[in-house]
C-alpha cells in the first residue's frame, strides 16, 4: 500500500494566471476537447454521488449570476468575477486504473475507498456537496467532488477552504502588541498550515487509515526504505483490525435483530398465555409474572451464550485499532519533529558558515592591506 492523496481548491469565473476558471473546470470534468488535451483517450465521467457535471454547471452559473454583495454604501451589486464561487476536492487512490480493472480484490478495495470518501465529503460539506464523479481515462484511480455555496447569497466558496479561513481570521484580528507586519504574516501562515493539517488528518482518520493508507509518503519525512516498509505493514495491520471490528459489528447487529424478533415472538406467546390465564380468577397476575420471568431469563441466556465471545472479540479489535492509531500518530509526530530539528540545525549551520566566510573575507582584506602597506624605518624613511 501507499499513502493518501487529497487536495482542495476554490475557483472563480475569471481565469487565473494558468487560464483556469470555473468554465475550464467544468469543461475538464465533462471531458470537453478544449480542456482535455492532457488525456490521450478521453471518456465521459461516471457519477458516483449527486448529479452530473452539466447539472452542477447550470446550478453554479444560475446562482453566480444572481449572487449579490453589499457595495461601498450598502447598496447591493453583482459579485466580482474574481470571487471564488466553486469549491472542488480531488482524491486519488494509489492503485492505477489498469490494476483495478485487472484485479477484483483491488476493485473491491477502491470501491470501499470511494464509499468512505463520499461519506467523509458529505460530513464535510453537507447539502453543498452536489456531485462526485470518477475518471478512468487517466493513469491513477481518482474522483472529483464539486461543492457549491448556493445557500449563501454571495456565493463565497472560499468559506470551504479551512486554510484560507484560518489565515483570514488571524489577519482580521490584527497584529498583537509589539508584533510587526512580518510577524503577523508568519503567524497567519502558521494558522493556514495547521488548519490544512487538521483537514488532512480528518481524511486520514475517516478514509485512509481504514483503507490501509499512510498519512504521508517516505520522501517528505526522509524515511529509510526499512522505516517505510514497516509503516506500510503497520497500516495494513490496522486495516485488518478495523475490517475485523466492522465484521464483528455486523454480526452483532444481525444477532440483535434476531434476538429482537425472538423477543417479539415471546411477547406474543406471553400475551396469549396471559389471555388464557386471565380467564382463571386469581391466577392472572401469577401466570404473567412467571411468563415474564421466563422471557427475560431466556433472552439473557441467549445473549450470554451466542454473543459474549463476539462482544469480547469486538472490544479487543477496537482496542487494538485505537492503539495502532495512537502509535501511528506518535510516530508521525516524532518524525516531523526530527525533520523540523534537522531543518533548524541546517539553517543555523548555514548561518554560521556564512558568518565565518564573511569574517575570512574581512581578515583576508585586512591582511592584504597590511602586506601592501610600506614599512617605516627608524630614521623615518620608508622602505
Amino acid at each position: 500500500m501507499a499513502y493518501q492523496f487529497v487536495h482542495l481548491e476554490s475557483w472563480s469565473r475569471k481565469a487565473d494566471d494558468k487560464g483556469r476558471s470555473t468554465d475550464f473546470i467544468f469543461d475538464e470534468a465533462s471531458r470537453k476537447p478544449i480542456a482535455s488535451v492532457h488525456v490521450a483517450e478521453p471518456r465521459p465521467p461516471t457519477v458516483i454521488y449527486g448529479v452530473g457535471v452539466d447539472e452542477v454547471r447550470q446550478m453554479h452559473d444560475t446562482a453566480a449570476a444572481a449572487a449579490m454583495t453589499p457595495g461601498a454604501r450598502g447598496k447591493l451589486r453583482k459579485i466580482a468575477s474574481t470571487q471564488k464561487t466553486l469549491h472542488t476536492v480531488v482524491a486519488s487512490h494509489p492503485y492505477t486504473v489498469e490494476e483495478v480493472c485487472a484485479d477484483p480484490r483491488k476493485a473491491a478495495e477502491v470501491r470501499d475507498w470511494e464509499r468512505r470518501t463520499v461519506a467523509w465529503l458529505k460530513r464535510q460539506y453537507g447539502p453543498a456537496l452536489k456531485s462526485v464523479i470518477r475518471h478512468t481515462d487517466e493513469q491513477q484511480w481518482h474522483i472529483h467532488a464539486y461543492v457549491l455555496p448556493t445557500h449563501d447569497p454571495e456565493m463565497r466558496a472560499g468559506a470551504y477552504h479551512p486554510g484560507a479561513v484560518a489565515k483570514r481570521a488571524i489577519k482580521a484580528a490584527g497584529a498583537r502588541p509589539d508584533e510587526d507586519g512580518k510577524a503577523l504574516n508568519k503567524r497567519a501562515d502558521a494558522a493556514y498550515k495547521a488548519a490544512m493539517r487538521d483537514w488532512q488528518d480528518s481524511y486520514h482518520e475517516a478514509v485512509a487509515m481504514p483503507c490501509g493508507l499512510t498519512r504521508l509518503g517516505p520522501a517528505r519525512r526522509r524515511l529509510t526504505r526499512e522505516e517505510w516498509k514497516a509503516e506500510q505493514a503497520q497500516a495494513k495491520a490496522l486495516r485488518v483490525a478495523v475490517d475485523r471490528a466492522e465484521a464483528v459489528k455486523r454480526q452483532g447487529q444481525a444477532y440483535i435483530d434476531r434476538t429482537r424478533a425472538e423477543a417479539q415472538a415471546i411477547k406474543v406467546d406471553a400475551a396469549q398465555v396471559k389471555a388464557s390465564a386471565d380467564r382463571l380468577t386469581g391466577f392472572g397476575g401469577a401466570v404473567r409474572a412467571v411468563v415474564d420471568g421466563i422471557q427475560e431469563s431466556r433472552i439473557r441466556a441467549e445473549i450470554r451464550r451466542d454473543f459474549a465471545h463476539d462482544l469480547a472479540t469486538a472490544r479487543a479489535a477496537a482496542a487494538k485499532a485505537k492503539s495502532e492509531v495512537e502509535r501511528e500518530r506518535a510516530s508521525r509526530r516524532e518524525v516531523e519533529k526530527t525533520a523540523a530539528n534537522a531543518r533548524y540545525t541546517a539553517r543555523q549551520s548555514a548561518a554560521r558558515l556564512a558568518a565565518a566566510q564573511q569574517e575570512i573575507r574581512r581578515l583576508s582584506s585586512a591582511l592584504a592591506a597590511a602586506l601592501n602597506e610600506p614599512t617605516p624605518t627608524p630614521g623615518g624613511m620608508t622602505l
